[in-house]
């Protein structure tokens, strides 16, 4: 049976008018890699490196520990940092404030007045020098007038700075020269505020005066730490921590250069044979140089031949006894040119300087190896006490008598007395 052809014939139109038929498009090959390929390379290559970190506009703690991974600290507080970036780039002594311009005109003509006194503050040196002593009443009255006319010179050199606000700003930011009298002021005056204050209560707290010196006022700011920790006075150190050497950070506030002897003690250690506490000597060295604008101390690379007494001891404690107090010392040795050096050879072979027994106070007075010429100079302090690392380090370190564990003796009961019974019936 034919099919109807109002179903046909628009099929046969269709099939046979190929103007109606949709062309087939047909994927030709590609010369050129493919989308994939191309990702591919995009990946391998990775993303562009990060800006790098700028310390003036760095705002949060996660770029300031970036920052300092690289060896560059932060400048300034985080609070102007966060400023800086939304504000414009205007220097600081172009402040466009008609009384800040005003009152640094002022300051300007204060410093040029402080530089006229400075520069005849010298020639009166200078004429005072050449006077014979004869005629100044003696050495040492002309000794004398000397040294209080060097003392207000240095306090006129302080005088001409002080007040200057790039000066303060410099110091602030950390960028002060502590080689110029104006930044080691400024230094000294921060110090004294409030770190100074804190170590000389943890030196009465902790009694390293008089245990170990009868008298003691610092003069230089000392910083500890091992590795990447810093230790504040008094702290509470790991025995793991303190494996290895220390690092110090020794801050003097005059001018020169001056040799220094540090000395790390513990008073603390236990003798059970005479039922009293000894001390002992963890590190000892001589003849460190120290400035003003040096001022680092890395205990692990200080030269065996040329300072070195006694190498680091890591501070240990038995099991059950207290705590210990490790105190570092800072001690100047005064003296000029070689007089000022300490014969390293005569310090190890002295008896009295051996590690076990070692008193600080018999190394400053000790005339053999010209301790008169000593005098302390800054102090820092730890503590020690028995962890569950302390076995480890002992061992490490070869140190004998790690195994005695100290505990409390029991107190003896009284001898016990039958009460008579006859009183009570």
């Amino acid at each position: 049976m034919a099919a109807p052809t109002y179903t046909v014939l628009p099929a046969l139109r269709c099939l046979r008018n190929p103007a109606r038929r949709a062309p087939i498009p047909i994927r030709t090959f590609w010369t050129s890699s493919t989308r994939r390929n191309e990702a591919i390379e995009a990946t391998a290559t990775g993303p562009p490196p990060p800006p790098p970190l700028d310390p003036n506009l760095v705002s949060t703690r996660r770029e300031e520990r970036q920052l300092m991974r690289t060896g560059v600290h932060p400048i300034g507080s985080r609070r102007r940092r966060a400023a800086l970036q939304s504000s414009d780039n205007v220097p600081f002594e172009q402040m466009p404030y008609q009384c800040f311009q005003e009152a640094r005109r002022v300051l300007q003509e204060d410093r040029v007045s402080k530089l006229t006194q400075i520069a005849e503050m010298r020639k009166r040196i200078a004429h005072w020098q050449n006077v014979p002593a004869a005629d100044c009443g003696g050495e040492n009255a002309k000794k004398g007038k000397l040294v209080r006319m060097q003392k207000y010179l240095e306090e006129l050199k302080i005088l001409a700075d002080v007040n200057d606000p790039v000066i303060k700003k410099r110091f602030e930011d950390g960028m002060g020269d502590m080689d110029r009298p104006i930044y080691r002021y400024l230094a000294d005056k921060k110090w004294r505020e409030y770190k100074r204050l804190l170590l000389m209560q943890r030196i009465s707290q902790m009694y390293i005066v008089p245990d170990m010196l009868p008298h003691l006022d610092p003069t230089a700011d000392v910083s500890l730490g091992f590795g990447r920790r810093n230790v504040q006075p008094g702290e509470f150190v790991d025995s793991r921590v303190s494996e290895i050497s220390a690092r110090l950070q020794v801050q003097v506030f005059d001018k020169g250069e001056r040799l220094v002897s540090i000395a790390v003690v513990d008073p603390d250690v236990p003798y059970e044979a005479r039922d009293s506490f000894g001390s002992r000597c963890h590190f000892l060295a001589a003849n460190i140089p120290i400035s003003p604008s040096s001022n680092s101390i890395p205990l692990s690379k200080l030269k065996k031949e040329e300072h070195i007494v006694h190498p680091w001891l890591p501070p240990f404690a038995q099991k059950g006894a207290p705590y210990h107090r490790l105190a570092v010392f800072v001690i100047q040795q005064d003296g000029v040119g070689e007089g000022a050096r300490l014969d390293i050879g005569a310090l190890r072979q002295n008896r009295s300087m051996k590690r076990d027994g070692f008193k600080i106070r018999r190394f400053m007075e000790s005339r053999d190896i010209g301790g008169e010429s000593l005098r302390p100079i800054g102090v820092h302090l730890f503590r020690s006490k028995w962890d569950e690392g302390t076995d480890g380090v002992v061992m490490r370190a070869k140190i004998e008598g790690a195994n005695i564990e100290f505990t409390r003796k029991k107190p003896e009961k009284l001898p016990y007395k039958k009460k008579d019974g006859a009183r009570y019936r």
